[in-house]
């Protein structure tokens, strides 16, 4: 089945790095690593096929202050999140 999230950061710079499972969760990773960034909402759309279901789908952001772990709400097929 096709998994669809967008989702929008509020910073530039974000790439994406793949998706892992945790029990039943999707978790999509994503980093932003760099110094500098431009102060815009960034808004990035990822599909990914997977075998089953996810209970939920959790959008993960890795930074070099730690990080942030948020959920992404579905909507009419999509998931949906923004950064905290």
């Amino acid at each position: 089945m096709k998994v669809v999230l967008e989702v929008t950061f509020r910073m530039g710079g974000v790439s994406y790095r793949g998706n892992r499972w945790e029990d039943d969760a999707l978790v999509f990773e994503f980093e932003r690593l760099g110094d500098a960034f431009i102060q815009v909402l960034s808004s990035r759309k990822v599909e990914e096929e997977v075998e089953k279901a996810p209970a939920k789908v959790l959008v993960e952001l890795r930074t070099k202050e730690g990080g942030k772990v948020f959920e992404a709400v579905e909507e009419n097929g999509v998931y949906r999140a923004m950064e905290p």
